[in-house]
Order: C-alpha cells, then sequence, then structure tokens
C-alpha cells in the first residue's frame, strides 16, 4: 500500500507516551463493558492465551520506538483517507456531512467513554465518546499470532472501526442496540458484517481516489477478515466452535460482506439487517 509522505490526520489522540499507569487489567472486564454497547472488541473472543501473561496487561514504558513512531503516522495516514472518502460518500450520495472520529492510540491499557481498554479488547469503537481506540502493538499480534499481516490488513482493520463510527453517525448503532435488547440474536453478527462492508466500500474509493493500492492488498484484508472470523478465532483459541455464541460472523461471512463493499463502492449494498442470508 502506497502510504508514504501523504497526509496525515489531525484527529489523532495519541497515549502512548504516558508511560505505565500501574494499573494491570485481567480477564475481560473491558470486554464485557463493551459488549453492553454490542461492538466490543473486533474479535469478539478472549486473546488472553495468545497474549500469555497469565491475562495481565502491562502498560508501555512512555518510549516509543522507530516502529512504533511508523505505526503512529500510517494510521494517522489511514485514518487521514477514510475521513476524505467518507466525505465524499456523505456528501455526494447522503446529502449530508460527515463528522470526523478521533483515533486514541494507546499502550497496554486505557480508559474510553465504555470503561476499560486493553490488549485482550482488541481494537473498538466506543459510542459513548464516538472515539476509535487502537493500542498498535496489535498490528504485530495480526502478523506474528494470527497469520493476518500486511499493511493493508492493518489498514483494514482501522477501516472496520470507522465503519462502526458511520454506523453511529447514520443511527444504525442505536438500532442494532435496541434490537440487541429485545433479543435479536444476529443483531451483533449483523452490525459487525456491515462495518466490514464499508471497510470495503472504503477500500474501493481508497483506489478511486487515490490509487494506493498494490498488487495483493485486497488479498491482505481478504486473509485477514479469514483470520478474525468467528468460527476460525474460537478453533484457534477454545479448540471447538459455538455458533450460538458468534459476535461478528464466520470468516466466509466477513469475506463475503467486505469484498460485497469492494466490489460495489456503494453503501447501498452493505444493508445486512435485511439480508436474508449472511
Amino acid at each position: 500500500m502506497r502510504w508514504q509522505g501523504r497526509r496525515g490526520s489531525g484527529n489523532i489522540e495519541d497515549r502512548r507516551r504516558m508511560g505505565s499507569s500501574g494499573m494491570a487489567i485481567g480477564g475481560a472486564g473491558g470486554l464485557g463493558i463493551l459488549a453492553i454497547v454490542v461492538i466490543g472488541a473486533l474479535f469478539g473472543v478472549d486473546l488472553t492465551p495468545m497474549l500469555g501473561g497469565g491475562g495481565q496487561v502491562q502498560t508501555g514504558s512512555g518510549e516509543l520506538t522507530q516502529a512504533d513512531e511508523q505505526a503512529g503516522q500510517f494510521v494517522s495516514v489511514i485514518l487521514a483517507d477514510t475521513e476524505d472518502v467518507w466525505s465524499n460518500i456523505f456528501q455526494t450520495k447522503l446529502g449530508q456531512t460527515y463528522e470526523p472520529t478521533t483515533l486514541v492510540l494507546f499502550s497496554g491499557v486505557t480508559q474510553s467513554g465504555c470503561g476499560g481498554a486493553n490488549a485482550q479488547t482488541g481494537p473498538f469503537y466506543c459510542p459513548v465518546d464516538k472515539k476509535v481506540y487502537l493500542d498498535t502493538d496489535f498490528f504485530q499480534l495480526m502478523d506474528r499470532q494470527l497469520g493476518a499481516g500486511g499493511d493493508f490488513a492493518d489498514a483494514y482493520v482501522v477501516a472496520h472501526e470507522v465503519g462502526h463510527h458511520v454506523q453511529d453517525l447514520l443511527g444504525i448503532l442505536d438500532e442494532a442496540q435496541r434490537g440487541a435488547q429485545q433479543g435479536a440474536d444476529s443483531a451483533s453478527v449483523r452490525t459487525e458484517l456491515q462495518a466490514d462492508c464499508f471497510a470495503g466500500v472504503w477500500a474501493s474509493y481508497e483506489q478511486q481516489m487515490f490509487g494506493a493500492l498494490d498488487q495483493g492488498d485486497v488479498e491482505e484484508a481478504v486473509n485477514a477478515a479469514q483470520q478474525i472470523g468467528d468460527d476460525t478465532l474460537q478453533q484457534e483459541t477454545q479448540g471447538v466452535v459455538v455458533p450460538d455464541s458468534f459476535t461478528h460472523g464466520t470468516s466466509a461471512q466477513r469475506v463475503r460482506w467486505f469484498m460485497t463493499g469492494y466490489q460495489s463502492g456503494d453503501i447501498g449494498a452493505c444493508d445486512t439487517f435485511r439480508a436474508r442470508q449472511l
């Protein structure tokens, strides 16, 4: 992906230099809080077995490495691209003005409007404060532990979370939350698959507007979608697949909806809530 030397977003809140707060969060307390607002962690499963350390998450030292700096620059450019793409779509397709989200970079643990955030929760969007939260070390976990490396795979993660912000602006998250409260088992899955589809729409515009995609980039995103399907993650982390506990959709579903958005370039094609088959 050709991202170097391009405009970065001014809507980055970098907390990585804050250093250790003396906190260590175990279990999935933060994830439990986020589940209340439907959209919690990107993966929807506890990744503690893959992180090690007995479920404790230590904060960083406050010193940023060259890799940290580059990751921050990368995220800033991707966020800027989402701002340009969604501003275009909102203006030309919806007759509305897009209000950008703020992306919070943190190391180890931080606080959000939705509760505690840590490496176990993965990247997430909080509709309470309308911010995306991301520990950039997560990109290394994607690559080394999940086999989902590559800069466009990382961009897909950011675009997916921004997709939740788009849903929030359009009132979709409120409707999904009401559906979940009324016992609609598929509300969370449909919400997440639509965010995947919105990420695909973004990828389509990314190429149209900036010509930023290299050969193999789309395949990186597809591979990431495959690796983070509920069925694949549950098999890897639990050794058993429990469909009734799915929150984000199967690998096949996530790939299908990402490609639906990418191939159509149309948010109208992303109505997972009315789709008879996911």
